[in-house]
């Protein structure tokens, strides 16, 4: 499977707490659900159609902690909630004993290993979504394969960032690219070689 990676940001680069106030106030972050006047049609197609690639969703112990207590409650019908719920997911945390939402395997001890092994079983893709934590340290050991991106046209000011001051340099190729009409420009990337550096001169 490829390792995938879907990303809400800001054009400041904060992601947190993109879908509502609630959703992740740690370090007292109080500037949440600023994605959602970008949610039109448009987003919900482009995300759809990046969902519909999914095999198996992997979490960070905070996003997991969110969507399982909001998805299970879902509509039955609605089938984004039907295949988030009835999809192998799995959560990356050292510290928890129990997953209660169907078919969630928690990984804990050498992540980044098991990690690679899922990505050697048979499938599309194995998906994080936001995660923040866990995809920065799953860039810095190179697992991730493509990256995908909806950039909101606002400058949130503050919150945790998908690529802090200090991240892992990471080497991108730009696949495609578009905007929604509400505005959000969206970006597919893959993983390449490190960038290279030089000085602009004139003649």
């Amino acid at each position: 499977m490829r390792l995938t990676l879907t990303g809400y940001l800001s054009l400041d680069g904060v992601s947190q707490s993109p879908g509502s106030p609630d959703e992740d106030s740690s370090d007292g972050f109080t500037r949440g659900g600023w994605l959602m006047p970008y949610l039109d049609e448009d987003f919900f197609q482009v995300a759809g159609s990046w969902f519909d690639e999914a095999d198996a969703c992997l979490f960070g112990a905070r996003t997991y902690a969110g969507f399982s207590s909001f998805w299970p409650l879902s509509d039955p019908d609605d089938p984004f909630a039907g295949k988030m719920n009835s999809m192998p997911k799995y959560v990356a945390s050292q510290s928890l004993r129990r997953a209660d939402w169907a078919r969630t395997t928690i990984l804990s001890g050498d992540v980044l290993a098991q990690v690679a092994e899922l990505k050697r079983q048979p499938g599309r893709e194995l998906q994080i979504h936001g995660s923040a934590r866990l995809a920065q340290s799953l860039l810095s050991a190179g697992l991730i394969d493509v990256i995908r991106l909806m950039i909101a046209p606002l400058v949130v000011g503050s919150g945790r960032r998908l690529f802090p001051d200090g991240a892992a340099r990471t080497g991108l190729r730009l696949v495609s690219n578009g905007t929604t009409a509400a505005g959000l420009t969206v970006h597919t990337y893959e993983s390449a070689e490190l960038p290279d550096y030089g000085t602009y001169r004139t003649e």
